[in-house]
Formats: C-alpha cells, structure tokens, sequence
C-alpha cells in the first residue's frame, strides 16, 4: 500500500520536510518513489511548495496522504495559470 508523507530532512533543531510517495511499511527516512513537494515550518508563515498534478496522479492510483500532508494539500490548493 502506498502512503504520501513527510520526511524529515534538515539539522537537529532545524526540520525541513520532504513530501514523499512510498511503500506504506517503509521507515520514515527509507525508500521512496517520487518526492512531491517540500515543506518549511522554520521561517513565519512556513513555505509549501506542492506538486499538486503528481499528488492527484499518486492518489488516483491508490497512494494514501496521512492527516499532516492532507492538512498541507487542503490549506495550500493548487493555483490556476492564468
């Protein structure tokens, strides 16, 4: 089973958080298949970057967000190109 979630980076003290689509039963930091987007909780407001058309296509094919991450696609929707 398939899971979008976050995935630590950063120094101690310092988290910046990766958007990763993996095997559901991986570690945290292990293996993934595609990273998605990133996100930022250091600076004030804390910076998303999404991929908002792989996320769609990942969940299309059955990947499960956890709650944090569909916290983060609800309160960051995709913006139209104008």
């Amino acid at each position: 089973m398939l899971a979008i979630s976050l995935m630590r980076m950063g120094a101690k003290g310092k988290p910046f958080y990766r958007l990763v689509v993996k095997e559901k039963r991986s570690k945290r930091d292990g293996k993934y298949l595609e990273n998605v987007g990133t996100y930022n909780p250091m600076i004030n407001p804390a910076e998303v970057v999404l991929n908002h058309e792989r996320i769609q296509y990942w969940i299309g094919v059955g990947a499960q967000p956890t709650d944090t991450v569909k916290s983060l696609i609800k309160n960051n929707p995709a913006v139209a190109a104008e």
